[in-house]
């Protein structure tokens, strides 16, 4: 008699704009995933199954996504110096691949979305990770690209968004962005926003455009106060966050690939494996932000630099996703190169991590 009177949960997930402006959102247990869309379910320990759209159904501790598969078209600006052009890229999201146990969009999910996917904001991350691929001369698109040059530039950037966030890109041609730019509003907003990160507090913390921020061109000013210290703190749990999830797997990634021939080369390989290893171990016992000590809580300066540091080693996470897809494309006499550029990699993620540890830097007095 009581179910006479029980009240159906109804389900409150927008999935307006889905396959439009909306890639991914998370759902909970009664939610109605479209047909169009794929669900994906997460367990505690982060590993992931796709299940058929329809009434979401889960156990305690599990989490629910649904994403369109596309396809989704963007516009983004290669070079920052030059917002007037840009490249129009056609990606769609992979289909499972059964070689694998978990598909690398399904982690990017986990890891990096924060309960919804805007369209927006994942192609403000792609024109992030493009240019600093383009600014470090991982990819070149130089002037008056010549068909050559524009084939390599395509199969590097098609493994690059393979690689870093499982999608796969259908075309890429370039686009005149005039008529949509206004540059001289951009240099004002560039202009405001160093004029009030040199004013801020936590200056040396830098904060992100990540999937559920604002981009820096909608940036308000920042915060200040508990704000500022709810943000730090949110920032320092989302990093170390990513690297418990995402190091296993690229490591995983790195495990797979083809060597050439040579003992040099696989001994660096090992060594690479070893050290990521190591750094994956520090991760998972991280100290807390807030504590010097179990009885003795960490000054607000303290707990920036353990920011400022766990943000060092996120980046050199997002590089070591860059570098695998060169990896996974790379010629044999380009792998010493490579792996130099690994061992830089792996010495930032260890001195970041290595520093997010410690409560208190010594001073160093200069000796006489």
């Amino acid at each position: 008699m009581m179910g006479l009177f029980s009240r159906r949960r109804k389900s409150t997930a927008d999935t307006g704009g889905l396959g439009v402006t909306l890639i991914a959102l998370r759902l909970d247990e009664g939610d109605v995933a479209p047909s169009h869309s794929t669900v994906v379910v997460f367990n505690v320990g982060g590993h992931s199954r796709r299940v058929a759209a329809g009434k979401v159904s889960c156990e305690q501790g599990e989490t629910v996504f649904c994403f369109h598969p596309g396809p989704y078209t963007v516009d983004v600006m290669p070079f920052a110096s030059a917002p007037e052009w840009g490249l129009r890229l056609r990606f769609v999201v992979d289909a499972a691949n059964p070689r694998v146990t978990q598909q690398r969009f399904d982690l990017y999910l986990y890891s990096e979305t924060a309960g919804r996917l805007e369209l927006a904001d994942f192609s403000a991350a792609v024109e992030m990770a493009l240019q600093a691929e383009l600014a470090q001369g991982a990819l070149e698109l130089p002037p008056c690209t010549t068909l050559e040059e524009w084939h390599a530039f395509r199969a590097g950037l098609n493994q690059l968004m393979y690689t870093r966030y499982g999608v796969t890109v259908d075309d890429c041609v370039p686009v005149d962005l005039g008529d949509q730019i206004d540059y001289a509003t951009i240099l004002q907003t560039r202009a405001r926003q160093a004029a009030e990160a040199a004013q801020s507090d936590l200056a040396p913390v830098a904060i992100e455009p990540t999937l559920h921020t604002a981009t820096p061109a909608a940036a308000g000013p920042p915060p200040s106060g508990a704000a500022s210290t709810a943000l730090a703190a949110e920032q320092d749990a989302r990093a170390l966050r990513r690297l418990f999830l995402e190091l296993p797997a690229l490591s995983s990634g790195l495990r797979l690939l083809t060597l050439p021939d040579g003992l040099p080369i696989f001994q660096q390989h090992q060594a690479v494996l070893l050290r990521l290893g190591m750094a994956a171990l520090n991760v998972n016992t991280m100290p807390s932000l807030a504590w010097a000590a179990p009885d003795q809580p960490l000054s607000m300066a303290g707990q920036a630099r353990r920011v400022a540091q766990s943000m060092i080693a996120q980046s050199a996470l997002d590089e070591a996703w860059s570098l695998l897809a060169r990896l996974q494309l790379a010629d044999p006499q380009q792998w010493p190169s490579l792996l130099d550029e690994a061992d830089r990699i792996c010495t930032n993620l260890e001195t970041g991590l290595s520093l997010r540890r410690i409560a208190q830097l010594e001073r160093m007095e200069p000796s006489l």
